[in-house]
């Protein structure tokens, strides 16, 4: 195992190429290394696998990171809960994401996707500003039960979070204070939502059956419902917005598999998992040791920071033939682009599901749809563009 001193993660300027390479040499070289600032990072899909299914030894609780945030919020926050609270939460917050729910949206999604594509303009518009950011928002929203028309102030809180870098002379008690700095305005936006909700108990929407949720026989609080919801909020937009972009880079990195989905839609479903493998909108995971262990041949102390790479189990050879081609006829395809285990992604099945209708729109309403090659990627934790010119030509 080598630390940070003698190599350095590269970033994604452009677009992952760069990285890609350097995480395929340290799954041959260094499995697990350890950055500048003391963080353990795992590479290969078998170990990331270990670590997202013992969260015995690998622990989500990363709140004793962030005491910025205070009990009462941490309490509520899913992500970083373990058993036995992980399950009564997770139990409590997928009431939006049942199975039952996400399927009766797919006709107001359609709805959705039409209105946005008509708006768009005929030759050349910005594919996230047009359809990538506005749908989930919308969607998610409608679903929560709070305005659609303040997206513009959702974008920019969204943006600020997408923005946030854990750069490696950082410490951990600075990057938790600037993801509080940037939630704190969304905190707030969400709490006067819930005390409307305790006022006027018949809105009929999830965050008002938030609101009147009991947890153990105890009501939540309003920042508790409020922590909910901003969980909802930005799992149900970011991962869909970012998925999007991906998937119209990925096709217009292959033409070919674009042309045969074009002719037999049925392909869909299994081209969006093999977008999700090659291009995850979450690209890795943070863990906290709870014990000194051993792991990809190495040594991690008790309390150690370990980063599961879920862009590099990806694309790992060991795992996936051939992983560098974008592959829809891929089977099986046990990415982890999702996550795996306990903290699968809640908003995994609306994403897939905002996806599929609105790429079998796009290819509907567009004979020709191609990015001009001048996309940004976000400098951040995550992996998409938050910008990207199409050229366009309508049917």
């Amino acid at each position: 195992m080598s630390t940070g001193e003698t190599v350095r993660m590269p970033l994604f300027t452009d677009g992952g190429a760069e990285l890609l390479e350097w995480m395929r040499r340290m799954r041959d070289e260094q499995p697990l290394w350890q950055d500048e600032r003391g963080h353990y990072f795992v590479f290969r899909y078998d170990d990331v696998q270990e670590v997202f299914s013992d969260p015995a030894r690998f622990s989500s609780n990363i709140g004793r990171l962030m005491p910025v945030f205070g009990e009462e919020k941490l309490s509520a926050n899913l992500p970083w809960q373990d058993p036995p609270d992980h399950r009564k939460l997770r139990q409590l917050v997928s009431q939006a994401f049942t199975p039952k729910t996400v399927a009766a949206l797919r006709p107001r999604i359609g709805e959705i996707v039409q209105e946005l594509l008509a708006a768009a303009p005929d030759d050349t518009f910005d594919f996230v500003e047009y359809l990538a950011y506005p749908l989930p928002v919308i969607v998610i929203a409608e679903l929560l039960g709070i305005s659609p028309a303040d997206r513009a102030f959702f974008r920019q809180c969204a943006d600020r979070l997408l923005g946030i870098r854990a750069d490696d002379s950082e410490s951990d008690q600075a990057a938790a204070q600037a993801i509080a700095d940037t939630t704190k305005e969304l905190d707030e936006y969400l709490v006067a939502e819930v005390r409307r909700r305790r006022s006027d108990r018949s809105t009929g929407d999830v965050l008002g059956a938030l609101a009147a949720a009991e947890l153990d026989g105890q009501r939540l609080t309003d920042l508790q419902v409020a922590t909910f919801a901003a969980l909802l909020l930005n799992t149900g937009h970011i991962t869909t917005t970012l998925l999007l972009g991906n998937t119209l880079l990925c096709l217009g990195d292959t033409p070919e598999a674009e042309a045969r989905i074009r002719a037999d839609r049925s392909l869909v479903p299994a081209a969006l998992e093999e977008v999700v493998r090659w291009r995850p909108p979450f690209p890795r995971a943070l863990r906290i040791a709870t014990e000194e262990l051993e792991l990809a041949g190495g040594v991690i102390p008790a309390n150690g920071i370990v980063m599961p790479s879920i862009l590099s189990a990806n694309h790992d050879e060991r795992q996936f033939r051939e992983p560098e081609r974008f592959d829809i006829d891929r089977d099986p395809n046990r990415h982890v682009g999702f996550g795996h285990g306990i903290h699968f992604c809640l908003g995994a099945p609306l994403a897939r599901l905002e996806t599929e209708i609105a790429l079998n729109g796009l290819m509907d309403a567009f004979t020709e749809l191609r990015a001009t090659g001048d996309a940004v990627f976000h400098d951040s934790e995550f992996y998409g563009v938050k910008k990207m010119t199409v050229s366009a030509r309508r049917s």
